[in-house]
């Protein structure tokens, strides 16, 4: 901000003090004019009077922008009166007017400088009326005209400044009404950000957690009759924490910058995601999950020891970004919670079906449903998975299903002038496996 615009600022809010200083200024130069001219006519009470006069029109003026209307009438009052009684010395004070009827037609309502318009026009009629007793018609009617232009012009000028004034007024208010417009979006950005990272949280955490969970519990009840189970188990729970952590940093390395080196391939061991094997060192540049990584993702239940079938039907096509990784995220939670709540040896089917319009995922199982859940999760997870379908304008249902089990079902409207997906024929026709294969 300059020098100019720091000053304009402080005019504007100490309007009212630097009026009455203008006013006061004025005042004494009208003053001492006045007397001046009443001394030179030898009448001191006319002096006096002059003096008094003067005082009433300009004194007013203090007000011409806090209260514009009553000013302009004080004016326009003093004004009447010195016109009744006091015709026809014309003082220097009876400029004030034309000052008056600036300040109401720029800072006064509309009806207001209308009225003073109309008055200063009245006034000027008047003016040229008790002149004319004095002086001839003709310089009684051109002292008229003359000073009825001058109150147009004034008035004129006053209209040009007030439609600039309602300009910058409305500009102002655009910008202040922009400003928290966007602060409001800011926060409505910065809560939605933070239920994403709430939700991916939870995916990564609670579905690792429960494989691990599961693999321990497995290898310590199948140790003694099969010695060999436990190294599997061990195994498998270590690259079960390496996949978390690694998706975790990947997560946390979007919120934070990637300022930290990245290792080598040959420093950091390979380790598991949905799409294979791949280096750790290249996670950070790793895509995120989407809907041809559920094989894998079942693949990698099964080898937690969970009866899982994953069927495909319809073709598959394109997904808009982030709602292959929508899909993902519902088929990975419920397959976690299959194994919190469905009990022992639980058989679970994940359907992922194209239709013409629309991509529906769902997991069933026959355990033991919903009354086995506990809240330990307190409703995350379902909520999360309407939250994220919600997001592409579809629906998630959950719940018990006839003959026992629970099933999860989504669905996500798609786009129909997609191209096909480049999944492998084989997960588009992945069927589903007999319950000897099912067994690991």
């Amino acid at each position: 901000m300059t020098r100019w615009e720091r000053l304009l600022r402080w005019e504007e809010e100490h309007r009212f003090a630097v009026d009455a200083t203008g006013t006061g200024i004025l005042l004494l130069f009208v003053l001492v004019t006045a007397t001046h001219i009443t001394s030179a006519a030898g009448d001191p009470a006319r002096s006096v009077v002059t003096l008094l006069v003067s005082l009433l029109i300009v004194a007013p003026l203090a007000w011409r922008r806090v209260r514009p209307t009553a000013s302009a009438a004080a004016v326009y009052t003093a004004a009447l009166l010195q016109l009744a009684f006091y015709t026809p010395l014309v003082v220097p004070a009876d400029f004030a007017v034309l000052l008056a009827l600036y300040s109401v037609t720029v800072h006064g309502p509309r009806w207001a400088h209308r009225v003073a318009i109309a008055g200063a026009l009245v006034g000027c009629l008047l003016l040229g009326v008790a002149m004319n007793g004095w002086y001839n018609s003709a310089g009684a009617s051109s002292t008229a005209v003359f000073t009825g232009v001058v109150a147009l012009s004034v008035w004129a000028f006053g209209l040009v400044r007030r439609s600039r004034r309602e300009t910058i007024e409305a500009l102002v208010d655009r910008a202040e009404r922009l400003e928290v417009e966007r602060d409001q979006q800011s926060q409505i950005a910065t809560a939605a950000e933070r239920a994403r990272i709430a939700r991916e949280m939870h995916d990564i955490v609670a579905h690792s957690l429960t494989v691990m969970i599961a693999q321990a519990d497995g290898g310590r009840y199948a140790a003694d009759a099969d010695p060999s189970a436990a190294p599997r188990a061990l195994g498998t729970i270590a690259e079960t924490g390496r996949a978390a952590l690694t998706d975790m940093r990947r997560l946390l390395g979007v919120l934070r910058g990637s300022a930290e080196p990245i290792p080598s391939a040959g420093q950091v061991p390979a380790v598991p995601g949905p799409g294979g094997l791949r280096p750790a060192a290249t996670q950070d540049f790793a895509p995120q999950p989407a809907e041809s990584d559920i094989g894998a993702l079942v693949e990698q239940m099964r080898a937690s020891g969970l009866r899982a079938s994953l069927v495909r039907m319809g073709e598959p096509r394109n997904l808009p970004p982030g709602a292959g990784l929508t899909v993902f995220r519902i088929a990975q939670e419920s397959l976690t919670n299959v194994l919190k709540h469905a009990g022992p040896d639980p058989l679970v089917t994940v359907l992922v079906q194209w239709l013409p319009a629309a991509i529906v995922l769902e997991v069933s199982d026959d355990g033991r449903g919903a009354s086995a859940a506990s809240p330990d999760g307190l409703g995350q997870g379902l909520v999360g998975m309407r939250e994220r379908a919600a997001m592409f304008g579809g629906s998630v249902s959950a719940g018990p299903r006839p003959g026992g089990g629970f099933r999860v079902r989504a669905q996500l409207p798609t786009p129909t002038d997609t191209a096909p997906s480049t999944a492998s024929p084989d997960e588009r026709t992945t069927p589903v496996p007999s319950t000897q294969d099912e067994r690991r």
